[in-house]
């Protein structure tokens, strides 16, 4: 089976905040808990060849904010079922949208079901310029278990199932969740078009993809965006963001902020968080941002003060110095 976002190996999927790097330097976050304001529009920056801008055009015509939320974590334990709170989870949904966040990222698989039926019920009539992207592709027979199908017949089903739960008429964003290895991805993607020509997609989006696989889709539809999973220590999938940026797709990475497995108490992470009073976590996603003007960071999660410590890096700006020495982590 393909290397998915949600098929993670559970020792991975279940490292907290605190276990990142062994520490956390978030009582220093540039964001106060309980502040509405919203935090994005300052310029990012100024490193040669970095990303300047704070926000992206999806397909040309979707301007969002390049920080997005992730979904995905709102559901029950292990991804699975309702959330043991669903007030705070509604909550999180709503603060994120306060924050300035218009790109929410979530899946059928979710739950299933729930992400969806929770933003929903939390944003539902949707403020103007929200962008709610989802996916289809993957199946969940059980808690742990993730299953590809991208056969015709089920995106078909799935993406009306998500539409119904989202209560809209059309999807800006759809993203096929991953790769079949039952099912060519000329089938897959073929079926996405159907739906976008019916009006019920507005763009299409990969997941868990190659370069190739993305050339091949793009000769059957146009694509917009890619999701892969990305961050400072895993950077695998270096070669999509470069294909991305080549192509100005945007590319949306998965467990952006990584485990810091393996990185010494004192390393350019601490540092740099140190040096500006935030948390590792912020620094983390600022890096992300400053990689590349393509990278649409999404990051997840179930507490309010994570949230808005993670939207607050949109304004942390790294130094030269402080990039060029996270960036040689990877080595």
């Amino acid at each position: 089976m393909r290397t998915t976002e949600s098929p993670e190996p559970p020792q991975r999927r279940s490292v907290t905040r605190r276990m990142f790097l062994g520490t956390s330097l978030a009582s220093g976050a540039a964001l106060l808990a309980g502040k509405s304001d919203v935090i994005f529009g300052a310029q990012s920056s100024t490193t040669p060849k970095m990303a300047m801008n704070t926000t992206f055009k999806l397909g040309g015509d979707l301007t969002v904010n390049r920080l997005g939320f992730g979904a995905m974590r709102i559901t029950g334990e292990g991804i699975w079922g309702w959330p043991s709170d669903r007030a705070n989870a509604l909550k999180i949904l709503r603060r994120a949208i306060e924050l300035g966040v218009d790109l929410i990222d979530t899946a059928d698989a979710y739950g299933p079901d729930t992400s969806e039926l929770l933003i929903a019920e939390a944003l539902h009539p949707y403020s103007k310029g929200l962008v709610i992207a989802t996916k289809g592709g993957l199946t969940r027979p059980g808690p742990g278990e993730w299953v590809p199908n991208c056969r015709p017949d089920h995106l078909k089903q799935a993406l009306e199932g998500s539409l119904k739960r989202l209560r809209l008429e059309r999807i800006d964003l759809y993203q096929l969740h991953t790769v079949d290895p039952k099912v060519p991805i000329e089938e897959s993607v073929g079926t996405l078009k159907q739906m976008q020509d019916a009006g019920k997609i507005r763009h299409i989006g990969l997941s868990n993809v190659d370069p190739e696989e993305i050339a091949r889709a793009r000769k059957i539809v146009p694509i917009v965006s890619v999701q892969n999973r990305y961050n400072i220590e895993d950077r695998k999938s270096e070669n999509v963001l470069v294909y991305c940026e080549k192509e100005n797709l945007g590319f949306l990475p998965w467990f952006p902020i990584g485990g810091g497995g393996g990185l010494k108490p004192e390393n350019p992470l601490n540092t740099a968080a140190k040096a500006h009073g935030v948390s590792v976590y912020q620094v983390a996603l600022a890096w992300l941002l400053q990689r590349s003007p393509v990278m649409l960071p999404i990051p997840g999660t179930s507490s309010l003060a994570h949230l808005e410590d993670n939207v607050a890096a949109a304004n942390l700006k790294l130094t030269p110095e402080e990039w060029k020495a996270i960036d040689a982590l990877a080595a």
